[in-house]
């Protein structure tokens, strides 16, 4: 068995730390983030952190490093005060890992890759073309987590495109095995998921 203490993981090299902490709590959401700047710039990025957090209102969460360095998407989304989440499939996954590269703010990363930009309804934000599930989403606050100097971004979803009828299921679930979303395994290890079983709402047992 492999065991590292705390004393260990602060002694660890850089890379060899940022790959271990990074895939040791399990698969993360893969997500194509798009912003537009208030001079029309476009921008998108990989994000891993988005994630659930009510469904009524409909919100969500998704963690910034720190703003000590130049953030476009950070910039965008609180000048606009809106952005899109785009699931990233598996006939995507080159291009949409290659939007972590770090351009300066007047390129837009949807020129140097194989994605393509739509708008739709009126919204500001890019919507990316070719993903399968899309959402909408308006800002509404940021929480200063301490520990780390990150950010905590809360968002609700205002649209919800989704590009196939056999993705979503009569009660409103989505099969996302449909849309071939992906899942990150760290920094940038990128997989398909398949279905193994889907449950009824789980009640105590009477033994």
């Amino acid at each position: 068995m492999i065991h590292y203490t705390s004393s260990d993981i602060h002694q660890m090299d850089k890379i060899f730390r940022l790959n271990l902490i990074n895939s040791c709590t399990g698969f993360k959401s893969a997500n194509l983030l798009g912003t537009k700047s208030i001079d029309g710039m476009p921008n998108v990025a990989v994000f891993s952190s988005v994630t659930h957090l009510g469904s009524n209102p409909p919100l969500i969460g998704f963690i910034l490093r720190p703003t000590t360095v130049p953030r476009d998407t950070f910039k965008n989304i609180k000048e606009t005060g809106v952005f899109t989440v785009n699931h990233i499939h598996s006939e995507i996954i080159a291009d949409a890992h290659h939007t972590s590269a770090k351009y300066p703010t007047e390129i837009s990363e949807f020129s140097q890759t194989s994605l393509d930009e739509e708008y739709l309804d009126n919204f500001y934000a890019p919507f990316v073309k070719d993903a399968k599930i899309r959402l909408g989403c308006r800002f509404l606050n940021q929480y200063e987590i301490k520990e780390n100097d990150t950010l905590l971004l809360v968002s609700e979803i205002e649209h919800v495109y989704i590009a196939d009828h056999d993705i979503q299921q009569a009660d409103g679930w989505l099969k996302l095995q449909n849309a071939a979303t992906v899942t990150i395994n760290g920094l940038d290890g990128y997989a398909k998921t398949t279905l193994l079983e889907r449950f009824n709402y789980a009640r105590p047992r009477n033994k």
